[in-house]
């Protein structure tokens, strides 16, 4: 059966100084790189007939380092802004950490990792869901119903919205799920893009997000 295999960028420059990073633009760092080599072995086994990226620089970096460690040059890929990282609006660039400081550990976990958790000058995950889940549904589902194994690297918030919709989670359980770095969850989908069978892959990461 085909597979659709999900894979959050490695660590970026601002991921190292443990800042929102949001929609700005940030490449990834040494260790970054490195460790997105190490993801792509991690899928060497499979072959990939297409991937797809958001259009942030640090999402398309990482997908070139595991198709290139597994020497898929010639991999079909498409790029969507509906895959972007959660808008963090005016919390873009601030520490992560200070903020919980700020907020109190509460209010923090819920901005974080709630569903519909009002970011001043940004996006709740709700509103990334709304974005992330059709593009889903209208590019990325139909190619794995054609029998092509996809690859699709994106963001934490991206992806969550995206394993929401696979695995059925409720609104408040999305509250308890993150999306690791260094991990690649393998899918296998029924005929609308719910989970079969689940398999993750992992290579240890160690990033202060």
């Amino acid at each position: 059966m085909s597979k659709l295999i999900l894979a959050r960028h490695h660590e970026s420059e601002w991921n190292k100084e443990g800042k929102w990073t949001g929609l700005r633009d940030r490449h990834l760092d040494q260790y970054g790189f490195k460790k997105s080599e190490d993801m792509g072995l991690l899928i060497e086994d499979i072959p990939i007939d297409c991937a797809f990226a958001s259009m942030l620089v640090r999402s398309i970096e990482t997908l070139s380092c595991m198709l290139n460690v597994c020497k898929r040059y010639e991999i079909p890929t498409e790029h969507s802004a509906a895959l972007n990282e959660r808008d963090y609006g005016d919390y873009t660039g601030k520490n992560k950490w200070e903020m919980e400081k700020l907020l109190g550990e509460t209010e923090w976990q819920k901005l974080r990792r709630g569903w519909n958790c009002p970011m001043p000058g940004g996006e709740t995950l709700k509103m990334v869901y709304e974005r992330a889940v059709p593009y889903f549904l209208d590019k990325i589902l139909p190619k794995v119903k054609e029998g092509k194994n996809v690859l699709v690297v994106a963001h934490g918030n991206s992806l969550r919205a995206l394993v929401k919709y696979i695995e059925n989670v409720s609104d408040e359980g999305i509250e308890e799920i993150e999306f690791p770095f260094g991990a690649v969850v393998i899918y296998e989908l029924d005929g609308e893009g719910h989970m079969l069978k689940k398999e993750v892959r992992e290579t240890k990461s160690e990033v202060p997000a």
